[in-house]
């Protein structure tokens, strides 16, 4: 029989986060479990399989449950089981950043008609308590810029291709092995799951409702042991930065890029699967959070911090969403004229697009390998952006302070040491 200061969780899902979850709450006597759903029944499990049911209903029609906790990857399942629950007004837990991102304006507005919870920290930054932190401390106060390393497993890798100079395939397989990175890891080496988490951000720090075809999105995927020693050549590491700023202009600049950070930036510092987020605010200044971004305790940990929170009724009152005068969300608009500086290295050079470059630089080691420094404007790279990944390009930002002679001063001096 349930005790009356005992809360019962459902659970959908029972995979790293899920098992993540279920090791948390084994410390919280008060919060018991009533039964996990999957998908699998042959899968082999950690726990007896009485723990488990298959059939979502199951969970959702049993008025015997407080809340509930969705960690399945499917994103279409995942936003029918959150339908559900807020329709009925009820809590729910999420750490589907992609299904959240992508019908975050339906499930406000849900939320809002009838009176459910849904709370997703964990989908962010694993560990940091970014979203909270946007809504306690920054609702009323205007930020300028939140950027940061916000994908584990993309950071392992290049922290792994920094430190002990292996190839990316080496290091991706070290990242699959420690149970890092998924056996296809193209939403977080691609830049997706960075994407995903920075449109959640901006929504809560800025107001801004972003669809994903908006942002600028290169990954990681075709780095090289070269763009790497080139980057330590000039003192600097590279990392993929997701980054949402405000503009003198009052337009919002979002993006996911490889970044060349130095040691004068907290970035500089954030190593394996850790994330880092950096905050700047009007007046406050600026604020760094560190923490771990991957893994099953430290994911799991952060939707048990929403779960606990949910239950002493906590909500996101989204302090900085816009509305028109039919009660609708108002976008934030986009900036797109800003200018880029931008590395890139291609060993298909021969159908790089004409792109109307500001100031470019071009150099290379042979002639199958191009590398130029350009300057180009955000519009004019998002929209060649499928033309160039076809030639296999890896692309970074530079600081606007990082000439084009710097980089092929560095490059010539690693081919004569390389002699």
């Amino acid at each position: 029989m349930k005790n009356k200061s005992t809360k019962r969780i459902g659970i959908f899902g029972f995979g790293c986060v899920g098992q993540g979850l279920h090791d948390v709450l084994q410390d919280n006597p008060h919060l018991q479990v009533a039964r996990i759903c999957v998908r699998d029944r042959e899968k082999l499990r950690a726990l007896p399989s009485h723990s488990f049911i298959y059939n979502p209903q199951e969970l959702l029609q049993d008025d015997s449950i407080d809340l509930f906790a969705e960690l399945i990857s499917n994103p279409k399942e995942a936003l029918h089981i959150v339908k559900q629950t807020l329709e009925a007004g009820k809590t729910i837990v999420s750490a589907n950043k992609k299904m959240i991102s992508e019908n975050l304006t339906e499930l406000v507005a849900l939320q809002q008609e009838f009176g459910g919870t849904l709370l997703y920290e964990a989908a962010v930054c694993g560990s940091i308590p970014i979203l909270r932190t946007l809504e306690a401390y920054y609702s009323n106060e205007p930020l300028q810029e939140v950027s940061g390393i916000l994908n584990g497993s993309s950071n392992f890798i290049l922290s792994k291709l920094d430190s002990e100079g292996v190839s990316y395939n080496e290091a991706l397989a070290q990242a699959q092995a420690l149970g890092f990175a998924e056996a296809d890891p193209t939403l977080d080496v691609g830049g997706y799951d960075a994407l995903h988490k920075i449109s959640l951000i901006a929504a809560h720090a800025f107001g801004a409702v972003i669809k994903p075809e908006q942002v600028l999105r290169c990954g990681i995927q075709h780095i090289s042991k070269q763009d790497v020693a080139l980057a330590q050549s000039l003192g600097a590491r590279i990392r993929l930065v997701a980054s949402a700023k405000l503009n003198k202009n009052n337009k919002l600049e979002l993006q996911v890029l490889p970044t060349l950070v130095f040691p004068d930036s907290e970035l500089y510092f954030v190593e394996a699967e850790f994330n880092g987020v950096q905050l700047q605010a009007k007046y406050a200044g600026n604020q760094f959070l560190k923490g771990r971004g991957a893994g099953s305790h430290p994911t799991g940990s952060a939707v048990w911090a929403d779960v606990s929170a949910a239950l002493d009724g906590y909500k996101y009152n989204y302090p900085k969403f816009r509305y028109n005068d039919e009660e609708q969300l108002r976008s934030v608009p986009l900036e797109e004229d800003d200018e880029l500086k931008i590395y890139l290295r291609t060993t298909m050079p021969e159908f790089l697009p004409q792109l109307p470059w500001r100031e470019l630089a071009t150099f290379g080691s042979d002639a199958k390998v191009c590398q130029l420094v350009g300057t180009i404007s955000r519009k004019d790279l998002l929209l060649y952006l499928p033309a160039l990944k076809q030639t296999i390009a890896f692309i970074a930002q530079l600081p606007s302070n990082v000439s084009a002679e710097q980089f092929i001063n560095a490059s010539y001096t690693l081919l004569e040491e390389a002699a």
